[in-house]
């Protein structure tokens, strides 16, 4: 697979929290937030990264360009966007990254490196058993505004959207999408969708077949708060 990290957004509500840092660059044990993703999807076997960056945010862009002098990456495409929505930064990243299967994850999602490897194997298994997309989900609930996910018994998703799901389960902002759900992605952009939880409930309604791999916990960085979060999470990280 191929990787895809989107840092397109604004990061408003961060910033009204009082956290001067971009997403991307926040640290976390010592790292800049995307290049502590760069490393980890490399880590994974991702045979190249495309990192969509704001194109108003120096520090991400630098924090790229230092670590990739350093750690001599190959195959790391940076494409800088000022895109209106979350489906038209992902839909520029699609285009820029190479034909085949793409392991994509929000700069502002932590996880323990055991659950990115878990994430990323079950991904896999599942698009090679003919799954159009695949969904991280998990039951830590901590966000104004999730993604509910009910599925079914086999783990494929059933309903998206703002209706809580019972047990409770949410989006973690890590997906795989097949060459079949990319082409989707663009036709959704094309048809007027802005968000990605939209296009992702349409795959659905579509009649797609979307797999979920489940995560105990997932920490989103949207406020000050989840810093403390993110950072315990890392720091307790065992290899």
């Amino acid at each position: 697979m191929h990787g895809l990290i989107l840092a397109g957004g604004e990061g408003s509500r961060l910033a009204a929290d009082g956290v001067r840092d971009a997403k991307g660059a926040v640290p976390l044990g010592g790292r800049a937030q995307i290049v502590r993703l760069v490393d980890t999807l490399y880590d994974l076997g991702c045979e190249t990264v495309t990192c969509m960056v704001r194109d108003d945010r120096p520090q991400v862009l630098a924090a790229l360009r230092v670590a990739a002098a350093g750690e001599g990456w190959t195959d790391l495409r940076v494409a800088t966007c000022h895109t209106p929505s979350s489906l038209h930064t992902l839909v520029g990243g699609l285009e820029r990254a190479p034909a085949g299967a793409v392991f994509c994850t929000m700069v502002d999602t932590v996880m323990r490196r055991v659950d990115w490897r878990a994430v990323y194997a079950a991904a896999g298994r599942a698009l090679a058993e003919g799954a159009d997309a695949v969904l991280a989900v998990t039951p830590y609930v901590d966000d104004e505004r999730p993604l509910w996910v009910a599925r079914d018994a086999a783990g494929f998703v059933g309903r998206l959207g703002g209706r809580p799901a019972a047990p409770a389960c949410v989006t973690g902002g890590v997906y795989a999408f097949s060459s079949r759900a990319r082409e989707a992605a663009v036709l959704a952009r094309q048809d007027g969708l802005a968000r990605m939880r939209d296009f992702l409930g349409e795959l659905v309604d579509l009649g797609a077949r979307v797999a979920t791999t489940e995560v105990a916990r997932i920490v989103d960085v949207d406020r000050h708060r989840d810093l403390e979060a993110a950072e315990a999470l890392v720091l307790a990280d065992v290899e």
